[in-house]
């Protein structure tokens, strides 16, 4: 196989930390015409269509506020899975957990399942092929401390649907809701198990869907997160974490705890210093 990137434990001066991926063989996905294999936490590589989806912050988000509330997780669920950006950097950060991916596009499941090999997940991560929503693609019996996902934001007439299928699916509501994502999540949360997404909190509509899709699947969201993408703007995005209210006192059923906004970008463009840490504690350089 001819490599096509870089080996180096370095890049712009950033050690790369985390694990090393196998050794490159004949057996090794490569990308296609159509594909890029680009860089994602330390040295784990991700299979993108250069003119399909691709993975965003919104993911890095989803995984790392995820696993940095639930950081002991043993088993872990990622819902409406895409490529596997939210799921292999939630692997990346939990090296002993197994993991379990429910994804509907063939071209995403197929790319997802390259960069699983790519990284030496195989062993510790399955990934399904079939709707989020169908009840038979996950055992009745089936739990999972942490359960992920980063929903489509706007329903099919919001807006244009873009210029490419899979990019439709991952922006539009296609194959369910944000409140469909609770309602599959809260059965297979295990005791004490969190559900982590991410979804618009501008304007207040898109906010209050979260909260009636968490309410109504049973579930309390116990803290969130406003995400400000330049500093001295409005946030757009939250992230929330939830857990089955049942699983919660009766005092603290009705609690949401609301952390200070995290910003993306300084008034200058340059990346906030927080968010640079959050971007190297998922194996991310912190500049650019």
């Amino acid at each position: 196989m001819k490599r096509e990137f870089s080996t180096s434990p370095y890049f712009k001066g950033w050690a790369k930390p985390g694990p090393q991926v196998p050794d490159l063989k004949e057996s090794t996905p490569t990308p296609t015409e159509d594909e890029s294999l680009d860089a994602l936490s330390g040295h784990f590589r991700i299979f993108q269509l250069k003119k399909g989806h691709r993975y965003s912050t919104d993911d890095v988000l989803t995984a790392w506020y995820g696993t940095s509330w639930c950081p002991t997780a043993q088993k872990v669920l990622d819902l409406g899975s895409g490529i596997g950006s939210v799921g292999m950097i939630a692997a990346w950060r939990l090296p002993g957990a197994q993991f379990v991916t429910i994804e509907a596009q063939d071209i995403s499941v197929a790319l997802a399942r390259k960069s699983a090999q790519f990284n030496g997940l195989e062993h510790r991560y399955e990934i399904r092929h079939g709707d989020m929503r169908d009840p038979s693609l996950l055992g009745d019996d089936e739990k999972f401390d942490l359960i992920l996902g980063s929903p489509p934001y706007f329903p099919l007439d919001a807006g244009i649907l873009g210029d490419h299928p899979q990019k439709v699916a991952c922006r539009f509501e296609v194959r369910g809701t944000v409140a469909d994502y609770c309602k599959t999540a809260a059965p297979h949360l295990n005791w004490g198990g969190v559900f982590a997404c991410i979804f618009p909190i501008n304007p207040p509509e898109q906010a209050k869907r979260v909260e009636t899709g968490a309410r109504e699947a049973g579930l309390t969201i116990i803290r969130s997160r406003p995400i400000v993408f330049k500093e001295g703007e409005a946030p757009l995005l939250g992230v929330f974490v939830m857990t089955r209210s049942d699983h919660l006192p009766e005092g603290f059923r009705n609690q949401t705890w609301v952390e200070p906004a995290l910003v993306i970008r300084t008034r200058t463009g340059e990346p906030h210093p927080e968010y640079s840490a959050v971007k190297l504690a998922v194996g991310l350089p912190p500049l650019g």
